[in-house]
C-alpha cells in the first residue's frame, strides 16, 4: 500500500532530520518543499512575523498547505531565557546578526552567551518550547499541538549533537547537554519530540488522506 503524503514545511536541514525520526512510524510518506517542486521564495521571510510559536507555524502551514495542496504540518520554536523576559524567544532563528561568512548558530550562541555573561545558575534557566500545526487541506481549520522541556543556559557550548542552541542547553531531564545527548535520549524528552509525538498520535486516530 501506498502511503499518502504528508509536507513538512520546513527548509531546515536539521529540523528535517529530526521530524523523519520522530515521525518514522505514521501512516505517511513524508515529503519536504523542495521534494514537491516548492523552492524557496524571499515572500517565505515574511512567514515568521506572528509574534507568537503558535502564530508562526500556522502561517507556514496555510502557506504552504495553499500551494501544495497536500496535508501539511509546520512547526516554529525556539528558547527562551526567563531571566531575559523570554528571550531570543520567537527571535531565536536570527537572535544575532551573523557577520559575513559566520554561521548563524554561531552567532545565536555567542549572542545568548554575551548576554548571559556572569549570570548564575538562577538566571540561567530556560525552556525551549515548539508550536505544530497540521491543516488537511488549505480550507481546513488548523489543529495544533505543543511541547516544553525545561533547562539551563550553560556557560560555554558542550558537544557537537543536534543544531541551534542544543550544546548550550542543559536537559533537566537528561543531566547532558542537547549536544551531548544521542537522538533518541534528546527526541524522547524534547520539545519537538513531545510536540510531534503528540502530533502523531493524534494522526493515527484520523483516517488517511488519499492523495
Amino acid at each position: 500500500m501506498v502511503k499518502p503524503p504528508l509536507l513538512v514545511a520546513t527548509r531546515s536541514a536539521g529540523k528535517q532530520r529530526e521530524i523523519k525520526r520522530i515521525l518514522s512510524d505514521i501512516p505517511y510518506r513524508l515529503v519536504f518543499p523542495d521534494d514537491v517542486g516548492l523552492y524557496e521564495k524571499r515572500e517565505e521571510d515574511n512567514l515568521e512575523d506572528a509574534g507568537s510559536f503558535d502564530g508562526n507555524a500556522r502561517r507556514k502551514a496555510e502557506y504552504f498547505s495553499r500551494l501544495s495542496r497536500l496535508p501539511t504540518v509546520a512547526d516554529d520554536s525556539g528558547i527562551e531565557v526567563l531571566s531575559l523576559r523570554g528571550a531570543p524567544g520567537v527571535r531565536s532563528k536570527r537572535f544575532a546578526l551573523a557577520k559575513p561568512g559566520q554561521e548563524q548558530d554561531v552567532a545565536n550562541n555567542a549572542e545568548l552567551l554575551r548576554r548571559l555573561a556572569g549570570a548564575p545558575p538562577e538566571r540561567r534557566r530556560a525552556r525551549y518550547r515548539c508550536a505544530v500545526a497540521y491543516l488537511r487541506n488549505p480550507a481546513a481549520l488548523p489543529v495544533t499541538f505543543d511541547g516544553i522541556c525545561q533547562g539551563v543556559i550553560l556557560e560555554e557550548p558542550r558537544g557537537s549533537g543536534g543544531f541551534g542552541y542544543d550544546p548550550l542547553f542543559l536537559s533537566d531531564e537528561l543531566g547532558v547537554s542537547f549536544g551531548e545527548a544521542d537522538a533518541d535520549a534528546k527526541h524522547s524528552v524534547s520539545h519537538r519530540g513531545r510536540a510531534f509525538r503528540a502530533f502523531a498520535d493524534w494522526l493515527r486516530s484520523q483516517p488517511p488522506q488519499a492523495k
